[in-house]
């Protein structure tokens, strides 16, 4: 499946959820698809990219191993959770697909925040604050992503290759 399809699923999601833990999943599969995308554009995409790509699929593992996705699903271990960025297929329009992994990862702060500070579980809070800043490495890394991309642009319109 593409990435923007993927990414407005995702926004749905996250959207729809209600409970502390539904949103920390949601928070964890944003990270898990920052990481599909940065590992598909890292191996795929063009060339003057890949290097700022890498980064973000990095930071977006780094995300995900914030979360504990046995305890987001109240389980002793993690099957039946798999993440959406396993359907990651293609990123047809790399402009549009960071724009949306972006609004995304600021969206799942913003519901994090709620969480932590709605919650009296030590635990839960400490999980929101540590996710909350990976959630801000990876879209720090998208921003990267789409400077590089304007300037990849502008050459190629002023017919500098």
């Amino acid at each position: 499946m593409d990435a923007v399809r993927l990414i407005a699923a995702g926004r749905h999601a996250l959207a729809q959820s209600g409970a502390a833990m539904d949103i920390v999943g949601e928070a964890w599969q944003a990270q898990a698809l920052a990481q599909g995308i940065g590992g598909w554009l890292a191996v795929t995409g063009p060339p003057e990219l890949r290097a700022e790509a890498r980064g973000l699929g990095e930071a977006g593992g780094r995300g995900c191993g914030v979360l504990d996705r046995a305890a987001v699903r109240g389980e002793g271990s993690a099957p039946g959770y798999p993440p959406r960025a396993a359907q990651l297929t293609e990123v047809s329009d790399v402009r549009q697909a960071l724009l949306g992994l972006q609004v995304l990862l600021g969206e799942v702060g913003i519901a994090l925040v709620g969480v932590a500070c709605g919650t009296d579980d030590e635990g839960l809070y400490w999980q929101c604050m540590e996710s909350i800043d990976a959630a801000d490495e990876s879209s720090d890394r998208v921003r990267a992503i789409l400077r590089r991309l304007a300037v990849r642009e502008r050459g190629s319109a002023s017919g500098v290759a």
